[in-house]
């Protein structure tokens, strides 16, 4: 849409716009508010609302999460010491490695609670939020083509919302990014995941997150089958677990499978005593996909600042989200901060690109170096073969959990840090 004409309606118009109040939304304007800028926080759903995801915390989200001085001591959160990897006939338990960056623990809180205390926070720092407000379209300026506002349908109409700089955290639909003429790109990685919530006693009390790199679908005894893709199981501590898979687009299986009939052929196939059976599911199956390695840029041009999964900030190697979301907000605010301080032009244009320049220089080379993982272990037989080879080296997935993980310092260390940052270094940046 390209409009010329400015509207002077104080509610409706913000130094900028915030699209979409997850947690790169959230946190980004949470960021700015505490900072003095007037922020409008736009959000098409209202709160509490649902999100697939496997509510999870590595320490790298419960960094950004105590960044914001978030108090986690209480009984909403529930913190984990570390991850569970099961496959190839191996269980082994990895410790959250002690690090000066990250902290040595995980938490998990489900979504629907942990997306609207950030969207509170973000309130009492003084963003003004809009619930049931969805953006349609950008408003770009006819003579420069930039966009100094959105379209948004709400329940009293269409409405214009004006803003000299707006950033993008929409999510994977990425709405104002395509209306921007800025489309994803082929040569990333994409994943999908699907995820249900289970009654389950048995496995609502647990010290570490799960995860399952072999999925066996083994309701037919005699004939086991292996399953594409990798699974979850995280205890949230008050009777339930959240379940879930993920399948990269690197398996020749993606796009051609019924993911919530393979959720539901893996489950029927762990032990009756879990629970994880029809009759115990809370909710119906929820699927989402996962846009990685930065498979949409330039993640500023023209007023707009893709942040979060909106700039495909998932990482490759693990599917984990909501960690790079807050972290891009963070780098955003800090480059939105910048050019708020100086004079309109060059100089603040130049504190923009800014962000684009942090995002490469931050996970550039690291997100190159997953999407030639995830390449790799989308071939079953080297998933496998990986797996059954990897798993009993303790040492070899020691590294492997830094590096999968991005939980290693980026300066000293031990051997693994400095392994994992040369590993990074060889890797083109994106």
């Amino acid at each position: 849409m390209n409009v010329s004409s400015p509207v002077s309606d104080p509610d409706t118009v913000a130094d900028v716009i915030v699209v979409g109040a997850g947690p790169a939304g959230s946190t980004l304007a949470t960021h700015l508010a505490r900072a003095g800028v007037d922020v409008l926080l736009l959000e098409k759903s209202t709160f509490p609302r649902e999100k697939v995801c496997g509510d999870g915390l590595t320490p790298r989200g419960v960094k950004q999460v105590l960044a914001l001085g978030i108090d986690v001591s209480g009984p909403d959160w529930i913190k984990n010491k570390g991850l569970r990897v099961i496959g190839g006939g191996t269980s082994l338990e990895l410790p959250w490695p002690v690090l000066q960056e990250f902290p040595d623990f995980g938490l998990v809180r489900p979504r629907r609670d942990f997306d609207d205390m950030l969207a509170t926070l973000a309130v009492k720092a003084g963003a003004r939020l809009r619930v049931a407000t969805t953006v349609k379209e950008p408003i770009r300026d006819e003579r420069t083509g930039r966009i100094v506002g959105v379209t948004a349908k709400t329940a009293d109409g269409p409405v214009q919302f004006r803003a000299p700089l707006v950033l993008a955290c929409d999510g994977v639909s990425a709405r104002v990014a395509v209306g921007m003429g800025i489309n994803k790109r082929e040569d990333r990685p994409i994943g999908v995941a699907v995820r249900r919530y289970y009654k389950s006693p048995a496995r609502t009390h647990d010290d570490y997150l799960e995860s399952h790199l072999e999925l066996w679908d083994r309701s037919n005894a005699d004939k086991p089958a292996l399953l594409p893709g990798y699974g979850w199981i995280f205890g949230l501590g008050d009777g339930t677990v959240n379940v879930g898979l993920g399948m990269l687009n690197s398996s020749k299986a993606f796009g051609r499978t019924d993911y919530r009939a393979l959720l539901r052929r893996w489950l029927d196939g762990t032990p009756e005593e879990w629970g994880l059976r029809e009759e115990n599911a809370i909710g119906s199956i929820g699927g989402a996909g996962l846009p990685m390695g930065f498979n949409r840029t330039p993640h500023y041009a023209d007023g707009l600042m893709l942040v979060g999964d909106a700039a495909g900030a998932v990482n490759p190697f693990n599917g984990e989200g909501i960690a790079y979301a807050m972290e891009s907000a963070a780098l955003a605010a800090e480059a939105v901060l910048q050019a708020q301080g100086r004079p309109d032009g060059p100089s603040r244009e130049a504190a923009l690109h800014g962000y684009t320049t942090a995002m490469k220089e931050h996970l550039g080379a690291y997100y190159r170096l997953g999407g030639i993982f995830s390449g790799l272990i989308g071939k079953p037989a080297v998933m496998k073969t990986a797996t059954r080879l990897g798993l009993p080296r303790k040492d070899l997935m020691y590294l492997v959990l830094k590096v999968l993980a991005g939980l290693y310092d980026s300066r000293g260390g031990d051997w693994a840090d400095r392994v994992t940052r040369a590993l990074v270094k060889a890797a083109p940046s994106v």
